[in-house]
Order: structure tokens, then C-alpha cells, then sequence
């Protein structure tokens, strides 16, 4: 009798630990389905409260979310920085709309855009904003205003369309030199970017980075840009976008290191104020070194054209489109004067 007790005391066991795994396990499942279903149910009313305020624009294969405004020429096209969208340049779009035309959009794969499945080099990029511009018929000349990783792609844009191009302004743009320079110092990368892409994706589907107002997004979001980015910014394909267009920006930095623009109207603007190198988890002896190299590379950015100048942000940090937008729009309208002065001008 009691070795039979033996027995099934032995058997109930494993049983009764395979029973708790199954049922944990299923509560596991149960609330992450939960999660995703909630999250989802808020980007669709979060979509409703953001509508798509432009147009849908074929460029072959996929669709770009294009933002026009104003009207005349020259065109003024705005170009985000990394992660960045059409959203972000509104304050800028609303004051030069009144003088010319504007246009805005979301890179392929990000915000309201259709993703593609051509590579996100830099050639594709462009390739897909000449198109667009295109469909559209926006007026020529171009003055190309980029952002961040937005001036490369500018820069580019100048480089295969030249005769397109009446002016540049570049707003603490990233220069083609800043990775080679800051290998030492970030051998591993820093911050987000060193995150494998997965994880902010299963943050994002999950709802956490909904969390105490969006807090995971402090210093890299606006607080009153979280609720667009969550709903609409951050689209299924955005965090795998955001990360291929960083990998593959490499050769066309090796393509602009002899670029030049003539005698092109140019404008750098700095940012006045220090990145915080501390949230990325970089240490303040590191962070220092690399906000020199960084307004080492605007000053060094002056070289590209004959016909150029350097402004400062002083109340700014990187994100200068929404903390100094008007300092922005001096400088555009300041370039269009300019443009106007020459024959190829059109105001």
C-alpha cells in the first residue's frame, strides 16, 4: 500500500508541474494577445483623431504620403531626419506656404507611406521624392531644406539633380563625416539605435511605450508629438526602416565627401544647446567630445558652397523643427530673396 502511494505521489508530480506550466503559459498568451489587441484598438482611434492630412502619391511599386501646400514657385521641399516625418515640419510649412509652394512627406515605410521593397539607400530615396515632386507637378526650381540624416539625402538629391536644385538649407544636419569621426568613441553604437529593431517593435505592438504618457520616449519625442507618433508615425514597418536607412547611409557619405555646390545659396544652422548624451547612456567626458566633433562637422559644412553661411539655434538642440521652427523659415525665406535675384528665380 504504501510503496503504491510511492508510485503515485512520484507520477502526480511532474503532472502537476506540466498543469502550472500549461496554465501559466496560457495566461502568458492570453496577455500578450490582450495587449496587442488593445494597442491595436488605439492606433485605430488614434488614426481617427489624426487624419492623413495629404495625398497619396504612386512613385512606382508604392505610395508616398505627400503634404502640399501654398503656391508659386520655387518649391520648397522639406526632408526629416531619422525617424522623423511630414508631421514634424508643420510649424515650418504653415509660415513659407504663405510665400511659395511647400511640400512635406513620410519616407517610404514610415508614417502614412506605403512601405517599399526597393532598399533604403539614399539613391532610393531620392529616386522616390524626383518622382513624386514629378506627379505632382511641383514648380521648379527646388530650394531642399534637410534635417539631421535629412541633409545627406538633400545633398544627394543636389548631387544627381543638379539643374533641379536652386538652393539648400541644412539644419543640424548630419555631416557625411560624423560616423567615421565617433567610431572610437561609440564602437557599439549608443542609445536606440544599437537596439536590435525587434524590441522597440514589441514595445510599440505591445502598448508599453504607452506607459506613464509615453516616457520611454523622453528625449526623443516631443511630449506633444507622442500621441501622433504612437497612433501614426510609428507604422508595422517603421522601426526596421528607421534602421535600414542608417545602415545603408554609408556609401553615399563616401559619395558626398568631395561634393561641391558652387556657388549654391547655402545654409548651415547649429544647434545651439548639447545633445543629452546621458540618456543615451553615454558618459559626460564621451559626450562632450562628441557635441565638439559634431560642431566641428556644421562649421565644416560651410566649405560645400562659395555662397554660404552659418547660423546658430541658441535656444535649440538637435530638434530644431520644433524647438526654434522660425529660425528655420528666416533662413529659407532669406535663400528665396536670393533665389529671386537671379534669372532662374521665380517668386
Amino acid at each position: 500500500m504504501l510503496t503504491s502511494r510511492l508510485v503515485n505521489t512520484a507520477v502526480l508530480k511532474p503532472r502537476r508541474r506540466i498543469r502550472r506550466f500549461v496554465i501559466g503559459l496560457a495566461v502568458i498568451v492570453l496577455a500578450i494577445a490582450s495587449s496587442l489587441a488593445i494597442e491595436q484598438a488605439q492606433v485605430v482611434a488614434g488614426r481617427a483623431e489624426h487624419p492623413m492630412p495629404g495625398e497619396m502619391v504612386d512613385v512606382g511599386g508604392h505610395r508616398l504620403h505627400l503634404v502640399r501646400t501654398g503656391t508659386g514657385g520655387p518649391t520648397v521641399v522639406l526632408e526629416s531626419g531619422s525617424g522623423e516625418v511630414a508631421s514634424g515640419w508643420a510649424p515650418v510649412a504653415a509660415s513659407l506656404s504663405r510665400d511659395t509652394t511647400v511640400v512635406r512627406y513620410d519616407r517610404a515605410g514610415t508614417g502614412w507611406s506605403e512601405p517599399s521593397d526597393t532598399p533604403r539607400t539614399a539613391a532610393a530615396i531620392v529616386s522616390d521624392l524626383h518622382r513624386a515632386l514629378e506627379e505632382i507637378g511641383a514648380p521648379r526650381p527646388y530650394l531642399l531644406v534637410g534635417h539631421s540624416l535629412g541633409g545627406l539625402y538633400v545633398r544627394e538629391f543636389a548631387r544627381q539633380h543638379p539643374g533641379d536644385v536652386a538652393g539648400m538649407v541644412l539644419v543640424d544636419a548630419r555631416p557625411e563625416d560624423d560616423a567615421r569621426r565617433t567610431s572610437e568613441l561609440l564602437p557599439g553604437g549608443a542609445g536606440t539605435a544599437a537596439l536590435p529593431t525587434w524590441i522597440p517593435s514589441v514595445l510599440k505592438a505591445t502598448g508599453v511605450l504607452r506607459l506613464g504618457g509615453g516616457a520611454l520616449l523622453d528625449g526623443l519625442v516631443p511630449e506633444d508629438q507622442r500621441r501622433e507618433f504612437l497612433d501614426v508615425t510609428a507604422s508595422p514597418t517603421y522601426f526596421a526602416t528607421q534602421s535600414e536607412e542608417a545602415d545603408l547611409i554609408a556609401p553615399t557619405e563616401d559619395e558626398l565627401r568631395q561634393q561641391d555646390l558652387s556657388d549654391l545659396p547655402l545654409r548651415i544652422i547649429a544647434r545651439g544647446l548639447p545633445q543629452d548624451y546621458a540618456a543615451a547612456g553615454i558618459d559626460n567626458a564621451t559626450g562632450q567630445q562628441l557635441e565638439r566633433i559634431w560642431q566641428d562637422g556644421q562649421r565644416r559644412l560651410l566649405s560645400l558652397s562659395s555662397n554660404s553661411r552659418l547660423v546658430v539655434a541658441e535656444r535649440s538642440g538637435h530638434l530644431v523643427t520644433s524647438e526654434q521652427p522660425d529660425i528655420i523659415v528666416d533662413q529659407v525665406r532669406q535663400v528665396l530673396d536670393e533665389i529671386a535675384r537671379t534669372d532662374g528665380g521665380v517668386r
